[in-house]
């Protein structure tokens, strides 16, 4: 199995693990900050917010899926191994989940214990989903086929496909096209990642509800 995973993206070598704890540190402050920007803006009366946010609706986007979605790829895809992936990508959400709650219990005086039990749930599985996203800007089918997934479900949070093809938001757009930028390759196979992920976008708008 490794000489095939080897053959589809082959891990960085060498071992700095001072380099590591670093960007290991910086990944969870990033997380940690933007887990408390989250529930910044949640909490926050909306009017309040400069008006360039609130054309922005930027609260909205930062409580959707897309966003985190791109930051996790990314994460997983720049680091040096599948495993370092796993690692960077579990610790940065549950960072931002620790954010988030830490915020929302000493701040707002309330603390929802089944969504945060639910949530880190979801980061505890994140390590294995970035594990094999890692993938993703590597050669072969494998790999387009692990980038086209990430993009089709950030092409339907962006675009609505079944009722009249618009841009859900702005953000979500931009979003959408960093994550083909992320995951670009050569021609002839971003044709074909971006034609997969179109399917992926219709099979999730077709079975998952749309949450504006």
């Amino acid at each position: 199995m490794k000489v095939y995973l080897d053959k589809i993206r082959e891990p960085l070598k060498g071992n700095n693990l001072s380099k590591d704890i670093i960007i290991t540190l910086a990944i969870m402050l990033t997380g940690f900050f933007l887990g408390l920007l989250q529930k910044w803006l949640d909490g926050g009366a909306y009017n309040d917010f400069p008006m360039i946010l609130q054309k922005l609706d930027i609260s909205n986007y930062f409580g959707r899926l897309g966003v985190w979605i791109l930051l996790g790829t990314s994460i997983s895809v720049y680091s040096r191994s599948p495993l370092r992936a796993g690692i960077n990508v579990f610790l940065f959400l549950l960072s931002m989940l620790t954010g988030y709650y830490l915020y929302s219990n000493y701040v707002l005086g309330f603390l929802p214990v089944f969504y945060m039990r639910f949530w880190i749930v979801i980061a505890f599985s994140s390590f294995f989903i970035a594990y094999i996203c890692w993938y993703a800007k590597g050669k072969g089918i494998f790999a387009i086929l692990i980038s086209s997934i990430i993009l089709g479900v950030l092409f339907s949070q962006a675009v609505l496909i079944f009722q009249g093809i618009r841009i859900t938001h702005m953000l979500e757009f931009l979003t959408w096209i960093i994550g083909v930028l992320v995951l670009y390759r050569k021609p002839k196979e971003l044709a074909l990642e971006i034609g997969l992920s179109l399917i992926v976008a219709l099979f999730y708008q077709s079975y998952i509800p749309y949450f504006g």
